[in-house]
């Protein structure tokens, strides 16, 4: 009795198909869905005029998406211990493929944003779902490579999902970024059916018949659902100075503490609000909120950098962005198998050391820049990526029972998502904020009088007169929209140069918090399946 009480679960129960095609099935609905979280970005405009729409209405394709997919991201668990993960996995990937269909088919703004949400709300449930897959497939000691698969499809396919969409844009109709979703799906659940299996503790857990918190699961969604609404919507809208946006942070305010009362009073909660009180689960979910920062905000500043104050195409700032892709597919295999050598904490730390520096090379951006350098500061913060993903995902599972697997996948996905909007929502603001303050800066000494400014503008005057241009007032009014357009190029440019510091000051205080996190028993090699 001794003997088999220490048996672990990965003893006494193995999937009967082979864990890596496993891995690669469940991967491949996960890449699809996340690929839509950024494939449409670049199509706006061509959405907006097919579909007689502003490009600001359009921007609700965006934010339909991420709202509905914030909402399933972190009630994913609860769902899938109710109807089976499996089950509820091919649901997922079903309403995923055919939301797709009718998004391509839309013939209107109006009914593409409907789908978009049901698209959002089906996909919020892929990437939990084949967290919890792969925790459940592999024992302890081989996680990290399957958690390496993972990564890759999660954080390359929202970097190649701009160059890719503009591509299908300049060559065929906006439709076909749908419409493309639609084989892989087929295929996912082809496959999804043969291999894929719910192990028994899954089967107890439905047997239970615990009841619903209602009043839990209707806050969840309402704050949650609110809370991403602000943040996709906030410097759009200048944030508390829009009636709309005061209205969603104080019902995101209220609900997120009253769904937290809520959850840990009552007998079955939608979310066990607890795990957070261990350790290593609490920690790694702000860690994976700040890789979700990290990785949101600097895939937003290179390109706008380039696009804006560069004059890039989208499509080439969008390579310069993919490229980082390239590092991340040669690395995400060698980080999950260095994990299980070494300790994964200082494994984070050295994520967040490489990200910090690859932040800090940034920060020497001017108006020389090439395109082999912007290139390069994607690739080194690019980097840190897996050493932080891989070893994150392995920690957070660390001492937790299995049946609280759905759970912490659905927590993990939700702390990134999350991280991704404030990240962009943050650098955006910031952008704003600091432009102003460096234009008005600059505006103080463009004044008559400086002898600075004065010397510049007669020289831009006397330039434009020798080009044959009007004299009197009307070179002087010239050459002073010229001193203008340049101080707002550069008041852009200072800004963009202290946002990163200010992301370099961020990520480097997270350096040592990895150590705040217990280390994981070392696991024994699991005896052969007989």
């Amino acid at each position: 009795m001794a003997a088999a009480a220490t048996l672990s679960f990965h003893d006494t129960w193995r999937p009967r198909a082979n864990p890596w095609v496993i891995a690669i099935t469940v991967t491949l609905a996960t890449f699809m869905e996340a690929l839509d979280t950024s494939i449409a970005n670049v199509a706006m405009g061509h959405i907006g005029g097919s579909l007689s729409a502003s490009r600001d209405e359009a921007t609700w394709v965006l934010t339909s998406y991420l709202v509905a997919n914030a909402v399933v991201l972190p009630i994913s668990g609860w769902i899938a211990n109710r109807m089976g993960r499996k089950r509820f996995y091919m649901s997922c990937v079903f309403l995923f493929t055919l939301a797709s269909l009718l998004c391509g088919l839309a013939p209107s703004l109006g009914i593409l944003v409907f789908f978009r949400v049901l698209q959002g709300a089906a996909g919020g449930g892929l990437q939990p779902s084949e967290q919890s897959i792969l925790a459940d497939t592999f024992p302890p000691q081989k996680r990290s490579m399957a958690f390496a698969v993972y990564g890759m499809a999660v954080v390359l396919a929202p970097v190649l999902g701009p160059t890719v969409g503009g591509w299908i844009v300049d060559n065929y109709s906006w439709r076909w970024i749908f419409f493309i979703n639609i084989p892989v799906g087929i295929l996912s659940l082809y496959l999804t059916n043969r291999v894929v299996e719910d192990p028994p503790y899954l089967a107890a857990i439905r047997k239970r018949r615990e009841g619903i918190d209602y009043w839990g699961l209707g806050l969840l969604v309402v704050s949650i659902g609110a809370l991403q609404f602000m943040l996709d919507k906030g410097q759009e809208d200048d944030w508390f100075s829009s009636r709309l946006i005061t209205t969603f942070a104080v019902i995101a305010a209220v609900g997120l503490v009253a769904f937290i009362v809520r959850q840990l009073s009552v007998t079955h909660p939608v979310l066990d609000l607890r795990l957070f009180a261990q350790r290593n689960v609490g920690t790694t979910m702000f860690v994976m909120f700040m890789v979700g920062v990290s990785l949101y905000s600097s895939t937003v500043l290179i390109p706008q950098f380039l696009q804006e104050i560069m004059g890039y195409s989208a499509r080439q700032a969008g390579m310069a962005v993919s490229s980082g892709g390239i590092a991340l597919m040669v690395l995400f295999p060698v980080a999950g198998a260095l994990a299980p050598k070494f300790d994964p904490r200082r494994l984070v730390a050295m994520g967040f050391i490489i990200t910090t520096f690859g932040l800090y090379r940034m920060t020497g951006l001017n108006l020389n820049v090439s395109f082999g350098m912007a290139v390069s500061w994607r690739v080194v913060i690019a980097l840190g990526l897996p050493f932080l993903f891989i070893p994150i995902n392995t920690l957070c599972y660390a001492g937790i029972p299995q049946e609280k697997y759905n759970e912490v996948s659905g927590m993990s996905a939700l702390m990134r998502n999350l991280g991704g909007s404030v990240g962009i929502s943050f650098v955006t603001t910031l952008l704003a904020r600091l432009t102003q303050k460096h234009l008005a800066m600059l505006g103080a000494h463009t004044v008559n009088g400086n002898p600075p400014f004065d010397s510049m503008r007669n020289a831009l005057t006397g330039a434009w007169l020798h080009r044959g241009g009007g004299g009197g007032p009307g070179a002087l009014q010239h050459a002073g929209a010229q001193i203008y357009g340049m101080a707002q190029i550069q008041a852009r440019l200072l800004s963009y140069v202290d946002s990163i510091w200010v992301m370099v000051a961020l990520t480097a205080i997270l350096i040592p918090l990895p150590f705040l996190m217990r280390r994981p028993p070392k696991t024994q090699p699991s005896p052969p399946a007989h």
